[in-house]
């Protein structure tokens, strides 16, 4: 059917170019391609030949009728047709100010001025001439003639084939009839594994050819990950300097954040696709959602591996794969966090309130977090906030896996005048962290990404749902 489709519209020799490489008519054409996906009867088509030169317009609209001699109806707003695509069209509907001032066969509109007393000029496009009496330069009393003639929409009697209409009431009830009868489950026009593996491949294609995203975000990871490396060179064993190896920590949580905004930015203005494809019942929401998550999950596992991997062995941490291992594992359960509270953002908002939103809402997980002050330090009663900010317990955990397990004193440099603190242990309980809590701190933090899917999941569904 695609190959077709293809054929159909004369896209064949395009079919390997990317979209934004398309002429203007070849993009038109695109867009009816895949409205035909689905195969629908009734296609509403908005001023498909604006932009287009004469020769792309009169093409576009053979293909329009082309495609409607195959069963379909077709509709299209168009202004200011030439004459010759006055002639390709069936039927016409002409309004202004909202009321019909003539619908009929093209063929039949130079009779029609006739019978208003309003002759169209010879070798004058009736296109053009219609329109220039509905703006009103031939004067009001045959516009007001028209609105007579027409009855309001309702005479038929410049309409080619009138007999063959359907009544308008037997068409309601036939809709009411098929509306009872329809199963909204099973609407979409393929299966759900089906949707997800084409929704899959799609975003696939996409991700990889964004080079402005996809490519900047690796590059981030990369020069950010060298840069922390060099700030904090080789302190991860050194006890005069443990302290800053504890802001290493917090610039590792606070870098894994940035996953927020690109979301923010970019879900919005996915989603007059979402809304369109998702009304023409191509697919589900839900395999939709599932598509988005599991489709960035290796791109952001693998800046995670690229930037932790840089970090961690130029600032001197433990050279211990079980404490690599839980130092990674937290850095992804941030990013998939933040992803998930960048949708649930983009799902509510726009990009410029989502840009003051998001911030707004982000900065207060960082002050129960518990390196702005400390969190046995908080008021009792601002101590709630430590339960609901996920960076508490990333931060928590990331501690533990650097100084946890009974880790040995760290060295104390020669050339160091003194070293306050040496004991992993004793610097766990200065910052008012304990050191055995890791794998809870892994259970809340995927709570929290399982919260915040499913959040993120029903307010897009709400959106959605409120505008049908």
């Amino acid at each position: 059917m695609i190959q077709q489709i293809v054929e159909i519209l004369r896209l064949t020799d395009s079919v390997q170019t990317i979209i934004s490489e398309l002429s203007g008519g070849q993009k038109k054409r695109l867009s009816i391609a895949l409205e035909l996906i689905n195969n629908p009867l009734v296609m509403f088509l908005d001023e498909p030949t604006t932009g287009l030169d004469g020769v792309s317009c009169n093409q576009c609209l053979r293909l329009l009728k082309q495609l409607a001699r195959q069963g379909r109806t077709i509709i299209c707003s168009i202004h200011q047709p030439s004459a010759s695509m006055f002639q390709v069209l069936d039927q016409v509907y002409v309004i202004a100010n909202g009321n019909c001032l003539y619908q009929g066969s093209p063929a039949n509109i130079v009779q029609f001025f006739e019978d208003v007393d309003a002759s169209c000029p010879v070798y004058h496009n009736p296109a053009d001439y219609v329109i220039e009496v509905a703006c009103g330069e031939y004067g009001e009393e045959v516009v007001h003639k028209m609105l007579q003639l027409m009855e309001k929409g309702k005479s038929l009697t410049y309409v080619n084939g009138a007999e063959l209409l359907p009544e308008l009431n037997v068409l309601k009830e036939r809709a009411i009839e098929e509306s009872n009868n329809d199963d909204d489950e099973n609407l979409q026009v393929t299966s759900q594994w089906n949707q997800l593996k084409v929704l899959l491949r799609r975003s696939w294609y996409k991700m990889k050819r964004d080079r402005t995203l996809t490519y900047m975000r690796i590059f981030t990871n990369i020069f950010i990950g060298i840069m922390l490396g060099i700030i904090f060179w080789e302190i991860g064993n050194d006890a005069s300097r443990i302290k800053d190896n504890y802001n290493m920590l917090i610039s590792v949580m606070m870098h894994h954040i940035s996953p927020m905004m690109l979301l923010i930015l970019t879900f919005p203005t996915e989603m007059s696709i979402l809304i369109k494809e998702h009304f023409n019942r191509w697919y589900s929401l839900k395999m939709y959602f599932i598509s988005v998550t599991l489709v960035d999950i290796p791109l952001s596992v693998l800046c995670c591996i690229i930037f932790t991997s840089e970090v961690y062995y130029m600032s001197g941490q433990p050279l211990e794969l079980l404490r690599f291992a839980m130092f990674f594992s937290i850095c992804v359960l941030i990013v998939l966090i933040v992803q998930s509270f960048g949708l649930m953002v983009g799902a509510v908002f726009d990009v410029v309130s989502g840009n003051f939103v998001g911030p707004a809402i982000a900065i207060p997980t960082m002050m129960f977090a518990g390196f702005p002050i400390r969190v046995r330090d908080l008021p009792n009663w601002l101590y709630w906030g430590c339960y609901v900010s996920y960076l508490r317990y990333a931060l928590e955990a990331m501690a533990a896996a650097i100084y946890g397990m009974q880790r040995g004193k760290l060295k104390c440099p020669e050339d160091a005048d003194f070293c306050i603190i040496a004991a992993p242990s004793d610097f766990l309980d200065d910052i008012g962290i304990r050191g055995d809590q890791f794998w809870e701190d892994v259970g809340a933090l995927i709570l929290f990404v399982i919260v915040f899917k499913i959040s993120a999941y029903l307010l897009l569904r709400r959106k959605i749902m409120k505008l049908r």
